[in-house]
């Protein structure tokens, strides 16, 4: 019996399987800061002091990103100081497809505001675009911003003594859930360097079966030191920091 082509080298399939990577590993599910029951340790966005957490700091990063069945690719992640607005800028392309998503917010004493989303693919000259507006994004924001904000919120200590409903908007409006609780804090060795990880873990509301593992930095909010991917209770992607540069 011949031997079966690699899954990326057969035509079949490839847009349905391939699309939805490219769209949701951009940020991996990345999740908000959506409201959640204050406690000594956790405190909602609306009574957060944007203040009193760590200064974001500029940075690009670049992470390897290994998906099963499929080749590796490399996500380029850009966080931006761009005047009164700050700007987070996702890429990611391999031979045959590429994709992009951004997002804007502001920084408030009451929170974060997201201000503006944008993402989009090409996958075999075929491609789709999506945009959410300022007035979309009132009520929860988008999931880049919601990447950036929960980030500072683990920095901060939330999630760590009780589960957090985490909401956002995925790249078509479409509210999400997801139930997320801090694992605390451990020393990851990866392409970029050796690092102190703040560990959390998160799993769908409706889908207990698929859980997402974030390791981020503990000083610069919404940098990813990696993430893994589980569902059935196998791996299916995992993404690492191979190149960091912080701005002066």
């Amino acid at each position: 019996m011949p031997k079966r082509a690699p899954l990326w080298s057969r035509p079949s399939g490839l847009m349905t399987r391939l699309m939805p990577w490219l769209l949701a590993c951009l940020p991996l599910l990345a999740v908000a800061d959506a409201p959640a029951a204050p406690g000594p340790a956790q405190r909602s966005a609306e009574n957060h002091d944007a203040s009193a957490s760590i200064a974001p700091r500029p940075f690009t990063a670049r992470y390897r990103l290994e998906v099963k069945d499929w080749p590796a690719a490399y996500i380029d992640h850009r966080l931006s100081h761009e005047g009164d607005y700050w700007e987070s800028l996702m890429e990611t392309g391999i031979r045959i497809a590429r994709g992009s998503e951004r997002s804007r917010f502001l920084l408030k004493d009451e929170g974060i505001q997201a201000l503006y989303y944008a993402s989009g693919y090409m996958l075999l000259g075929v491609g789709d675009s999506y945009s959410l507006s300022g007035d979309r994004l009132t009520r929860l924001p988008d999931r880049q911003t919601a990447l950036f904000a929960l980030s500072r919120r683990i920095i901060d200590g939330d999630c760590a003594t009780s589960v957090c409903d985490i909401r956002y908007l995925d790249h078509k409006g479409r509210e999400e859930v997801l139930k997320a609780r801090a694992q605390g804090r451990s020393r990851v060795t990866l392409p970029a360097g050796t690092f102190v990880a703040l560990t959390v873990e998160a799993r769908e509301a409706d889908k207990p079966n698929r859980r997402l593992v974030f390791r981020f930095h503990p000083e610069i909010p919404g940098l990813l030191l990696a993430v893994d991917y589980h569902r059935d209770g196998e791996r299916r992607s995992h993404l690492t920091l191979s190149e960091l540069s912080l701005a002066d």
